[in-house]
């Protein structure tokens, strides 16, 4: 029986890992969690598949001084995806958004050199990539990382989050090759509403959870 809510990151990934039996044991399979929030979800994933676990680096766009709206998002590879709707009730600038860009342009390189060390990125062609995330609510973000993958030709590409809008949902699921999201609630309100514990999730946990993978995962090999 599906929960209704989740304890915290860890419940909710070990609830998404049991919708993801059918990926156990293809040795195709790559988990890429968003940072932050969504590694320790992807963690729990990547265990019970005992595939390879990594992050996809997106930013979302936030409208200036609701930050939390997000207006779009960017992603490694120089991609970006704008939610017009939004930036039109917000009257948000283009000006704006070029700062906003840049400002997060900025997070996101710092965050590559965080997570990524001494870590190759890794091989995306021909995989079966699983994105996770702790949830999602308009959707720009992980739409920014289904683009940016498109870009490297995977296999197939996999969302799995716990909870998510149903205009989201709508969304997404047409263009990727599955789509599971625990939870699709009608009164989606934000994601932290569907967890009983939601802290942020610091760079120092994302690069344990990384490291803690690769006990687990099998040897795989990195591009330069």
């Amino acid at each position: 029986m599906n929960p209704t809510r989740f304890l915290n990151r860890a419940h909710a990934g070990q609830a998404l890992a049991k919708a993801l039996t059918r990926y156990v044991g293809q040795d195709d399979v790559l988990v890429l969690g968003l940072p932050r929030g969504g590694v320790p979800v992807a963690f729990e994933v990547a265990r019970k598949l005992a595939a390879p676990l990594d992050v996809m680096l997106v930013r979302k766009l936030g409208v200036p001084g609701w930050e939390e709206l997000a207006m779009g998002a960017i992603a490694s590879g120089g991609v970006q995806v704008l939610n017009q709707a939004v930036i039109r009730s917000a009257m948000v600038s283009d000006q704006e958004v070029a700062a906003a860009a840049a400002t997060q342009l900025k997070e996101l390189q710092r965050r590559e050199q965080i997570y990524r060390p001494h870590r190759g990125h890794p091989p995306i062609a021909d995989q079966t990539v699983i994105l996770v995330d702790d949830g999602i609510a308009t959707g720009s973000t992980i739409l920014a990382a289904v683009r940016a993958l498109r870009k490297q030709k995977p296999d197939r590409i996999v969302i799995a989050v716990p909870v998510a809008s149903v205009e989201a949902s709508a969304l997404l699921r047409p263009l990727v090759d599955d789509y599971i999201a625990i939870l699709v609630p009608a009164d989606f309100r934000a994601v932290g509403y569907w967890y009983d514990s939601f802290p942020q999730t610091s760079d120092a946990e994302v690069t344990q959870f990384l490291e803690k993978a690769s006990a687990f995962e099998p040897a795989r090999d990195t591009a330069p």
